[in-house]
Parts: structure tokens; sequence; C-alpha cells
């Protein structure tokens, strides 16, 4: 896939007028963010609303006109559709949002949907954007959905260096992808930081870090569908330098985003493999502390079986005196033995002699 050549020529008039697009009290449409026109890489106006910008940029035969959208309505954009010529498909992709990264080629328009990222340090939360680029000859019109990436500062950025501003929509492309893989900065920062502490917590037993894996290894695969396909797209856009005349500072740039990509996808990755082994490790810690407890538990079961049985032994041992002393501790008249003299030093000997016997069984056994 590569960059559109901006020396194609743009029609003058649209194939059908643009429908009418509502507009707030300030007199600009209320999805438009800002809508500028420049020439030789330099503002020359700020339209009021999207058919102000269409008839100007008519009168700018040189001109560019840098649009920017934030969750736009259908009729908002069939006028540009309308307008620019943009392809149904691409227009639908915009409108109903949650895409994959891609680039597409439409004739002499490119469709670029990028996932830009921001770190909620608060909440230790990733929150994702979607932003649809349309890039044509001599026009360039983004469309947001979500907060990120604030594009603000790089239409601040490219109005600064007129230069750069001045090699067309393709150079607002560059800064674009340089602004959404500069945003991974410092997700990628956050991100290692809960690992990290996430790794401690493994180590200390924290109870709630599984769940915490959990919910960051869904972050990272999020993150990894949003950065992996920006490698392949950069990739496809440096093979048609050559093919389209590209600038060689624009050349270079792109080159420079390219890294940054490619190290940011690698740490991504790293990340949801170190996440992998961590959930794996605490997985064993978890298994051996439950090991550890259930032997704790058996040892205590071995132990109070061990009491129970001398408990039990001394309690047969003392049972067996007292059975004989019940027996002969019955008023009755008419009873054995209650006139035999050696009566009472037989029983007292049969107490102690059953009660010897049965301390040497238990004894034998273990029992005491």
């Amino acid at each position: 896939m590569t960059l559109p050549s901006r020396k194609r020529g743009r029609r003058q008039e649209p194939a059908a007028p643009p429908p009418a697009v509502t507009t707030t009290a300030h007199g600009t449409a209320g999805s438009v963010v800002e809508a500028s026109l420049y020439r030789d890489g330099r503002k020359v106006s700020s339209p009021a609303s999207l058919s102000d910008t269409f008839r100007r940029l008519r009168e700018e035969p040189d001109g560019m006109a840098w649009i920017g959208l934030h969750r736009p309505s259908e009729e908002e954009l069939l006028s540009l559709a309308a307008e620019f010529d943009l392809h149904e498909l691409a227009v639908e992709d915009a409108l109903e949002a949650h895409q994959r990264p891609k680039l597409e080629r439409y004739g002499d328009t490119l469709f670029v949907v990028l996932r830009a990222a921001r770190y909620m340090d608060a909440q230790e939360e990733v929150d994702f954007g979607e932003l649809h680029v349309f890039v044509g000859p001599d026009f360039l019109i983004t469309v947001r959905h979500g907060p990120a990436p604030d594009l603000s500062a790089v239409r601040l950025r490219m109005e600064d260096t007129p230069e750069l501003l001045a090699l067309g929509p393709e150079a607002v492309l560059y800064a674009i992808l340089d602004a959404v893989v500069d945003g991974y900065a410092p997700v990628v920062a956050g991100v290692q930081n809960d690992i990290d502490e996430i790794e401690t917590e493994v180590f200390r037993g924290d109870p709630a870090v599984s769940r915490r894996i959990y919910e960051l290894s869904r972050e990272t695969v999020e993150f990894q569908r949003a950065t992996r396909p920006l490698v392949g797209m950069l990739h496809n856009l440096m093979a048609g330098f050559t093919k389209y005349g590209t600038d060689e500072e624009l050349q270079r740039h792109l080159r420079d985003v390219a890294d940054h990509v490619t190290h940011i996808s690698e740490r991504v990755d790293g990340f949801r493999q170190a996440l992998t082994e961590i959930l794996t490790v605490n997985a064993t810690l978890v298994s051996q502390q439950q090991n550890a407890e259930m032997r704790a538990l058996a040892e205590a079961g071995f132990e109070q079986n061990e009491e129970i049985k001398k408990i039990s032994s001394w309690a047969a041992i003392l049972f067996a005196p007292t059975l004989v002393g019940t027996v002969y501790g019955m008023n009755f008249d008419h009873m054995p033995e209650l006139h035999w003299a050696g009566g009472y030093p037989f029983a007292v000997l049969l107490m102690a002699g059953v009660c010897t016997s049965l301390y040497f069984v238990f004894k034998r056994r273990d029992w005491l």
C-alpha cells in the first residue's frame, strides 16, 4: 500500500451538491473540531462550516484542506464523501468505528485506521481511542472516536514547521502516525510498572493478584492488536517511496516512526509473554501454598488422632476399676462374696490387674 500522488488534479465541481450541515451558534459543524485551508505550508483560512471549506478549497487550486471531525453524523460524512469522492466502504467503516488498524487504498485516496492509546494512571488502565484518516491529493480528513489522540497538538506542530506541512497530506499523515506512536510510550511505561508491581504481589502472596494479572493481560492483548498491524502498514508505505517520489526528508521521518513502532511492538509482545510466565508462577505458588496448608491440616489431624488415642486408652483403663467398683458397690442383701474375708483384696487386685493389662496392650500398639 502506498501514499497517493499529489500530482493528480482535483476535480473542480462535486458530483452532487453536498447536503446541508447543521451548525452551532458559532457557525461551525457540531462534530467539526477544526477545518483549515493551507497553501505552501501556511494557513490561509479557517472556514466556519464544511460547505465553506468545500467552496474555499475550490477557489484554492494549490491548497490543501485539513478537516478534523469527532464522532461525525452520517450526514456530515456523506457530504464529505460527495465532495472528495470517498469510497462508500471506507465511509461505512468510519461511521461504525470498532475497526482493526489497517491501511487501504481506494483510487487516489488512502483510508487509514489507527488505534490510539493512553494510560489512565488513577485507574491503572489503558484507554483506547480510534482514529480514521482519509488522505487524498489535496485533502486530509480525520475522524476521531474517543478522546485520544489529541490532534490539536499535531496541527500546531505542523503549522510551526511550514516546510514540512508544504509536503502535503502525506506529511500530515506522517505527523499523525508519529503522534499516535509517541502516545504509546507512556502506555508502555505504565504497563511495565504494573507488571513490576504484580511480580512483587505474586511473591508476597496477595490473593487479589490473579485478577489483576488477568485484567492486565486482557489490556495487553488489546494493546498488541493496536500496535502489531502498524509495523506492516508502515512497511507498505515505505515500499511506495520510490514509485510515488516521496520527499527524502519525509522518508526519513517515516522510517523513524517505523523503528519506534517495531520497538514498541516487541515490548508489547514481551509484556504478554511476561504476564503468561507470571501467571504460571502464581499458579505454582498458589498450588504450593495449598499443598502446604493441606499438609499442615493432615499433620494437625494426625496429632489430633494421637491425642484421641491417648485419651481413649486412659478412659478404657480407668473404666475397668470403675466397672468392678460399681458391681461390688451395689447394696443387695443376697449378693455373692459379700461375707468373704478375701473379697476386698481380690477386688483391688482384679482392678489393678485389668488396668495393668490394658496399659501394656495400649502401650504395645503405641496408643500411649
